[in-house]
């Protein structure tokens, strides 16, 4: 028999604690009863017991020390170092007892506990076995009257009128604890109780969803967890794109009132709202994003200078395109023609609706754009908060600029936003306080196009213009290629063989003018011509026009070249059936002469005999 063997004796366990000559020192492991000496005489016919019997029996599960959490660390080498000083007097009973009554003194806690914390550690040997038992709460499930608030809750508090927890707890009562003519029942939970209940199983982000939407927690209210800049747009080369109404009423050139225009802007994430490009347009869709992306790569020292504006190449440079544009669920950033600048090696991603927060640069720099020039123009159209309200003013009675103008303006914004807006809370790296990048965007963006992971692509204006054309299915014919009715050919290339086998093709068109379209051939822009000189000059619209027309004239005279054909197969009838009718009354006249002749011929012939 060895120290700290488990030994098995007529079905009780027991733990070898010491070992003399002629007795050993146990301890029942399942009545956890204090050690004493036994005899070797007693312990004939034991058995050698594991640990994993000792364990299942007890319902006691042991883990390493690592493994326990801290708070239960805390609490078990609390409780060992009650136990540590009793260890070496355990097999005198008369030392141990007066330690245990020492030791209950000093750690002011009873006699009966520190002896159920040495049982405890001596059975099982371990330090672990001395953290407390978490305590279970047996789920009791809901009463009626929690049920009835939870339904309540549910009902009239957790729901976009956001009512009030009396307004909610005053329906509660009208409908569950009323009786037919609406007179109260003499039971029924108080609105303290009803509070209560609502405090205990309310969740925060529950309250902020169903009272104000998934639009506002999403934008407003939602942990913001992420790494900044870093995590989404690592370098520069990622874009995010949208459009806007400007929040300002323009004239044209005459003072006559036109609306509020779009504004559509292309903004780098890296540098944390650098605006790339812009487009201000009267109408949105597909032809402000072409527009837009023609500014993203155009020289803008030379673009500025169009509207007198003199500025210095690295207050705004930036002429190539982003790898990467970050767009949302608008139909014109997912239109089949917007989705031919992938073929450029651009990487197009649409957010989920209702999700502005992802692209919350650009949303931002929208509001710093309009807002830095808000007070110069609140006499001059600025569509304030309160347009549309009762006792506002009407804003558009003090529109005074033309487009050109508030072109200029939008412009001198980009120019401060980009140059001289402090990016107080940017996330700088370790590189870029080495190099004292300044707080500017434009100097951000700079300090990142030298950058190994830059990512901007060089796109010329032609290349650009013809991948964003519309395109349309063309046919091959001995006429030429047939582009919408209109015949094309080429000079750049000889199609005689395509025009006399046939075939589709696919072409590239601008709406605004028909005079030529381009083949999509292995990823080549063809040019082809106009054969058909009378629609020189003209957009496919005019040209659709003129063949309405057309097709409406031949329509009308359709009805009168019918009535000419049956027309003239009457007359024609009509002139044989007349020639047919001639001949018979001739024949029947020859027969009655020959007919005649052959009697007058028999007649003198019997006179002669």
């Amino acid at each position: 028999m060895k120290k700290n063997q488990l030994i098995k004796l007529d079905g009780v366990i027991y733990r070898v604690l010491a070992v003399e000559k002629d007795a050993v020192l146990l301890i029942d492991c399942l009545k956890k009863t204090m050690p004493r000496w036994y005899g070797n005489d007693e312990l004939n016919g034991y058995k050698i017991c594991t640990e994993g019997e000792l364990l299942e029996i007890t319902g006691v599960v042991l883990v390493e020390e690592q493994d326990l959490k801290p708070k239960q660390r805390c609490v078990a080498h609390e409780r060992f170092t009650v136990v540590a000083g009793i260890l070496p007097f355990l097999s005198d009973d008369n030392m141990r007892a007066t330690v245990i009554r020492k030791v209950a003194e000093q750690k002011g806690i009873s006699v009966q506990t520190v002896r159920h914390y040495l049982c405890q550690y001596l059975v099982y040997q371990s330090i672990s076995a001395l953290i407390p038992k978490e305590r279970t709460v047996p789920d009791r499930g809901l009463t009626k009257d929690e049920k009835n608030c939870r339904w309540a809750l549910n009902k009239f508090y957790f729901t976009r009128h956001k009512n009030s927890l009396r307004t909610a707890y005053t329906y509660m009562l009208k409908e569950r604890y009323c009786d037919g003519e609406g007179k109260l029942f003499s039971e029924y939970p108080s609105y303290n109780q009803f509070r209560y209940f609502y405090s205990k199983y309310k969740t925060m982000q529950n309250v902020l969803i169903s009272r104000n939407g998934i639009k506002d927690y999403q934008r407003n209210h939602r942990p913001l967890l992420g790494d900044g800049v870093q995590e989404f747009a690592p370098n520069v080369g990622t874009g995010m794109v949208d459009a806007t109404i400007c929040d300002i009423y323009l004239v044209d050139g005459a003072g006559n009132l036109v609306g509020r225009p779009v504004l559509t802007i292309l903004t780098d994430s890296f540098s944390n709202g650098f605006v790339m490009g812009y487009s201000l347009t009267w109408e949105g869709g597909t032809y402000s994003l072409r527009d837009l992306m023609l500014n993203v790569i155009s020289d803008k020292v030379e673009w500025c200078r169009r509207f007198g504006i003199f500025i210095e190449r690295k207050q705004w440079d930036s002429d190539r395109m982003p790898s990467v544009i970050v767009s949302d669920m608008g139909s014109e950033y997912k239109s089949e023609t917007f989705s031919q600048i992938t073929e450029l090696g651009v990487t197009l991603i649409n957010l989920p609706a209702l999700r502005p927060e992802l692209k919350s640069i650009v949303e931002r720099s929208f509001q710093l754009l309009q807002g830095s020039a808000k007070p110069y123009l609140m006499d001059y159209g600025y569509v304030d908060k309160d347009a549309g309200k009762r006792l506002a003013p009407d804003y558009r009675k003090g529109a005074k600029l033309t487009i050109e103008d508030y072109e200029r303006v939008i412009i001198y914004s980009i120019l401060y936003h980009n140059c001289q807006r402090i990016l107080e809370d940017y996330p700088y790296t370790e590189d870029m306080l080495a190099a004292q990048v300044k707080p500017y965007p434009n100097s951000i963006f700079e300090w990142g196009k030298k950058q190994q992971g830059c990512n901007l692509i060089d796109v010329t204006p032609r290349e650009l213009i013809l991948t964003l054309l519309p395109r349309i299915k063309g046919k091959f014919t001995r006429r030429g290629l047939l582009v919408m009715g209109l015949r094309y050919d080429s000079k750049e290339k000889d199609f005689t063989e395509n025009y006399l086998a046939g075939g589709e093709a696919v072409a590239s068109y601008n709406p605004e003018s028909a005079d030529n379209v381009y083949l999509l051939e292995n990823g080549n822009f063809i040019e082809f011509y106009l054969v058909e000189s009378r629609f020189q000059g003209k957009g496919f619209a005019e040209v659709k026009q003129m063949q309405d027309a057309q097709k409406s004239i031949v329509d009308k005279a359709i009805h009168q070249n019918l009535q000419g054909r049956v027309d003239l197969a009457y007359h024609i009838e009509k002139i044989v059936n007349a020639k047919e009718e001639s001949e018979d009354v001739n024949l029947k006249n020859v027969r009655k002469t020959r007919k005649r002749a052959v009697k007058d011929r028999h007649k003198d012939f019997l006179e002669e005999v």
